[in-house]
């Protein structure tokens, strides 16, 4: 049977979602396999929205950090600061960190000019392909949905809210090394800290965190906040960069059912929308790398096929982090809001290696029991209740 040649060819995968997830899976397999096609869908008009990620040497395997490694990165590798009332402590783990912007221009560079898809906003999923804004519609052998973490009335837990600015000083701002956590600040109803990297002699980004039981950005407040630390500081200057975003923490819900009320037949669900986030900390990046790469080694595969793929490693990844949600309860039901700075400064007198394995979400038995034995830093009776308790549901943020 003769082929015709202007039938268009149909994606072996379509990725929806142009940010972090999606855009490490259409790298990975892209690498792993050139000779499938791809198309990587992104509402936006670049790829990773407007965001720093970073994350400690130790989070990735050796193929994930080679993935990442395509990428610029900013490395310090001497170590990193936390800071608490009456408490500091430097650790040796080496830090990276990755701007959007980057991530957008390799990601340009490196992918084939034909997957690139970026205005485009997409609808509908289905096993067969995508349905576009503009009515277009884009078939697909396997559809991977990739978008940002959709609030669910099936899962529990808190916020995680942040404003940081990218300031270019007058002066050299004088800081080294990467100030991870200063919490040894006005609390504001919230576990608040500041987070400061210096990415030239010049130029510093400094991003204002809550840990709220609420999901309401005040940009405004926040952006006054950071301008503050800034200034108190001697960071002044010109600010070249901002950002700003609302991260759910989980502590708890019904897994089943939630994914159950995400779900497309045949559609794969991947990055934050897929529940594969550290739960305590909201970091992705690593398990982002992990899935683009299981996606890899897996292609070519039927769309329904990657879906039971990363419906499983879901589930698994949901069983390994029960321990992070349990703290995230304790967090948030047992602490009051003004006093929950004194977990993390507990936490962080521990060993180095094991704060180490806890942000990589690898934290092992021994770990987990040294974490939670001696004086607690809550109520015995609020820990007990936190424990019994449902917790708050994770419905719709807001942001003013």
């Amino acid at each position: 049977m003769a082929t015709n040649l202007f039938e268009p060819t149909i994606p072996d995968l379509a990725i929806v979602g142009g940010g972090l997830a999606g855009g490490l899976v259409a790298l990975a397999v892209t690498r792993a396999r050139p000779a499938l096609s791809l198309v990587l869908i992104e509402a936006g008009d670049s790829f990773g929205g407007n965001h720093r990620w970073s994350w400690f040497e130790g989070d990735l395997e050796a193929e994930a950090e080679a993935l990442l490694d395509c990428f610029p990165l900013t490395v310090w590798r001497g170590g990193y600061t936390v800071r608490f009332p009456g408490f500091a402590r430097r650790l040796p783990a080496s830090y990276r960190s990755l701007a959007s912007c980057d991530f957008d221009a390799s990601l340009r560079r490196l992918l084939p000019q034909q997957a690139i898809r970026t205005g485009s906003r997409a609808i509908a999923l289905d096993a067969t392909g995508v349905t576009l804004e503009s009515g277009e519609r884009i078939a697909a052998r396997a559809v991977i949905d990739c978008r940002d973490f959709k609030p669910s009335a099936y899962l529990t837990g808190g916020w995680q809210l942040f404003a940081g600015r990218h300031i270019r000083t007058d002066a050299p701002h004088g800081l080294a090394e990467p100030i991870i956590m200063d919490a040894d600040l006005p609390q504001h109803d919230a576990y608040r800290f500041v987070y400061s990297l210096p990415l030239f002699a010049d130029e510093v980004f400094v991003e204002d965190t809550y840990y709220a039981d609420t999901p309401v950005l005040d940009l405004a407040v926040l952006g006054r906040r950071v301008a503050a630390y800034a200034e108190a500081r001697g960071w002044t200057g010109e600010t070249v960069g901002a950002e700003a975003g609302l991260l759910p923490v989980l502590t708890g819900g019904d897994f089943v059912r939630h994914r159950e009320s995400q779900a497309m037949h045949g559609v794969a669900l991947a990055g934050a929308r897929g529940l594969f986030s550290h739960p305590l900390t909201s970091y992705t990046l690593p398990f982002a790398a992990e899935t683009a790469l299981a996606v890899a080694r897996a292609m070519p595969i039927p769309g329904a096929d990657l879906a039971a793929l990363l419906d499983a490693r879901a589930a698994k990844h949901w069983r390994a982090t029960r321990f992070y949600r349990l703290l995230g309860k304790m967090l948030f039901q047992a602490a009051e809001a003004e006093a929950r700075w004194r977990i993390f400064a507990r936490f962080y007198r521990l060993p180095a290696p094991l704060i180490a394995r806890f942000y990589a979400g690898r934290s092992t038995p021994a770990d987990m029991a040294r974490v939670l034995i001696g004086r607690p830093p809550v109520p015995i009776s609020r820990g007990v209740a936190a424990l019994l308790g449902k917790g708050a549901p994770l419905v719709q943020g807001s942001r003013t």
